[in-house]
């Protein structure tokens, strides 16, 4: 007679992950989300970590960190070198202290290679000589991004198409990767993904495009409006750190070297925010796992991530 097996999921507690264009109504629905949970929220933006960016990194407001236990929200200065292994480490630490006193966190945010970190480890790729590093930063100064960018297209288009161009650490490291090996960047991240403690389920916020462009729009009008360019103004004698290098800030520390006009500037800031959110998109859009809904659709999302629980 035939022995039946069954398998246990001996997983503690379930990630729920909120991913989406900048724009796109993510922090509301993770708010949303905590409430219903009574779950905290740790963020996975690249760039709200950072303190003195409040602003420009649409971080949570203090009324909306009021409504649930924020983490990864301005907890670093921003001459502090911190990249997706990092965050990796430190966010699953985190994880396992909330994990032991939650059912559920929420992550948040539209930064897909500190998801990636998260949800499924980094690839062990080789890390460039300092005589090569130090060579693509002096280009970079010297000829400027769009050089670096240019080269990246011919060393590997793919990775060029999905990467956010207008970063230069993520475009040095890729072309870092490249000349070190010989091969494209996008051919060597292995995609085999590290095994967690705790189940993972994924919502991305959803709408027709040209509604998101309009939200992002406006959002800038908004940010101007609440003290962006002082903001950036106050950053400005330490434009030259990587945190900085992102839309928002560099087109304001251009008008205040003025290349621009200060209406160039927030046209440009728009402008980049769209293409911004197209490049999210692509990004997000491979992964199958993710379940898209409109950010105001909770009840429906709730469903979703009950059944996913069920599932586990």
């Amino acid at each position: 007679m035939a022995m039946t097996t069954t398998t246990t999921n001996t997983k503690r507690g379930a990630l729920i992950v909120v991913v989406g264009p900048t724009g796109s109504g993510k922090t509301a629905l993770a708010i949303s989300l905590a409430r219903h949970y009574r779950a905290p929220i740790i963020s996975t933006d690249s760039r709200q970590f950072y303190r003195g960016l409040p602003i420009g990194t649409a971080q949570p407001t203090a009324e909306e960190q009021a409504a649930a236990q924020h983490y990864f929200i301005a907890d670093r200065d921003v001459e502090e070198e911190f990249n997706c292994g990092k965050y990796e480490v430190e966010a699953l630490a985190l994880l396992e202290r909330l994990f032991a006193e939650n059912d559920y966190v929420i992550a948040v945010g539209g930064s897909g290679l500190y998801i990636q970190a998260l949800c499924d480890g980094m690839d062990n790729l080789p890390e460039a000589d300092a005589t090569l590093r130090a060579s693509l930063r002096q280009r970079l100064d010297n000829d400027g991004l769009e050089a670096l960018v240019d080269q990246l297209r011919c060393l590997d288009p793919d990775y060029a198409e999905s990467v956010d161009i207008h970063n230069p650490s993520r475009v040095m490291r890729a072309l870092e990767v490249c000349l070190t090996t010989g091969r494209p960047y996008s051919a060597q991240r292995h995609g085999i993904k590290a095994v967690r403690p705790f189940n993972i389920i994924k919502v991305g916020t959803d709408m027709p495009r040209d509604i998101l462009y309009d939200r992002i729009n406006r959002r800038v009008d908004i940010m101007v409006e609440d003290g962006l360019i002082e903001e950036a103004r106050a950053m400005y004698p330490k434009r030259h750190l990587n945190a900085l290098q992102t839309v928002g800030y560099r087109e304001l520390f251009d008008y205040f070297d003025h290349k621009t006009t200060l209406d160039e500037a927030i046209e440009l800031i728009k402008r980049n925010s769209r293409h911004y959110a197209k490049r999210q998109l692509t990004w997000f859009r491979r992964d199958t796992s993710i379940g898209w809904y409109a950010p105001d659709n909770v009840e429906a999302i709730i469903e979703y991530i009950d059944a996913k629980i069920l599932q586990n």
